[in-house]
């Protein structure tokens, strides 16, 4: 029993969950990545099989998408881009993920930026989304596709601004969330790494004129975790994490339609590339 237990988180950690700083994050890294050849298990195996097979996982939300009806008259499109994290909030259209707003979630449980980055084309660009709402990086710090680099998760966030801002998308970029510690990968002290790449974040959100999202400072305790009541893992949200987090993001999102998220308004634009399909005419800057 013990070692099915332990099997179980180890599988877990591969399924849960200024952009130039060369901080370093530990070199945390999923132990069956690492694990001797002959000491894996056939399950382990099939696991890897499965993983390698879509490592991505486009095929996730590749049906959804293609039957995605047009966005109501007068609602503007959001999709929330994530981890387990937001995964965990709900299917659109359910009580838990933003009723009646006609949200799209498209987070998927143990992804790392290097998987989102590979899926931003599938699951945001073509959707042709108002807003995108940005909340990665936590699987990075736990290493669940290997050791990462905060430049690294930094690299890859980069990328998913330049393409959203190509596409005339509007950014929120939300802040990772508080943990002291990963169930799945333990001692690896994530809370000041997380603290540091936030940092980051805030930085590249004010240089590129993106809403910043912060999770972080009110859902923060001592240790730079959460409090059992807002994850009982200390990871993911229990539901009055997700209260908390829901008017944070409302406000941020209203602040990303309302001012463009980065992109600029047609009258302040001479001549360049115009997104007009965007809800009040939203332009890319001219460098």
């Amino acid at each position: 029993m013990r070692r099915r237990t332990s099997l179980a988180w180890l599988l877990a950690g591969s399924l849960m969950a200024g952009l130039a700083t060369p901080v370093l994050v530990q070199a945390a890294s999923n132990r069956l990545l690492t694990k001797p050849v002959e000491q894996v298990q056939p399950d382990e195996v099939r696991f890897m099989q499965q993983r390698l097979s879509d490592w991505p996982q486009l095929q996730k939300y590749r049906a959804a998408n293609a039957a995605l009806p047009a966005p109501r008259a007068g609602q503007s499109r959001v999709v929330f881009f994530g981890d387990s994290i937001t995964e965990g909030w709900g299917n659109e259209g359910s009580r838990t993920f933003f009723p009646g707003k006609g949200y799209l979630n498209r987070g998927i449980s143990g992804q790392t930026t290097a998987q989102m980055l590979v899926r931003f084309s599938q699951d945001v660009l073509a959707l042709r989304p108002d807003v995108v709402v940005i909340l990665a990086g936590t699987n990075d710090i736990a290493g669940n596709t290997g050791p990462a680099t905060q430049a690294m998760i930094e690299d890859n966030l980069q990328a998913m601004l330049d393409l959203a801002k190509a596409h005339g998308i509007a950014v929120v970029l939300a802040s990772v969330l508080p943990v002291s510690e990963y169930p799945w990968m333990p001692g690896i002290a994530p809370a000041p790494k997380v603290r540091a790449l936030n940092a980051a974040l805030k930085r590249q959100a004010d240089a590129r004129g993106l809403v910043y999202l912060d999770y972080h400072t009110p859902m923060a305790n001592r240790a730079g975790g959460l409090d059992a009541q807002l994850a009982t893992d200390g990871v993911h949200p229990t539901a009055k994490g997700y209260a908390l987090m829901a008017p944070l993001a409302e406000a941020a999102i209203t602040h990303a339609l309302k001012d463009g998220g980065g992109l600029k308004p047609i009258v302040e634009v001479e001549g360049g590339n115009c997104w007009r399909n965007r809800p009040r005419g939203w332009c890319l800057p001219i460098a």
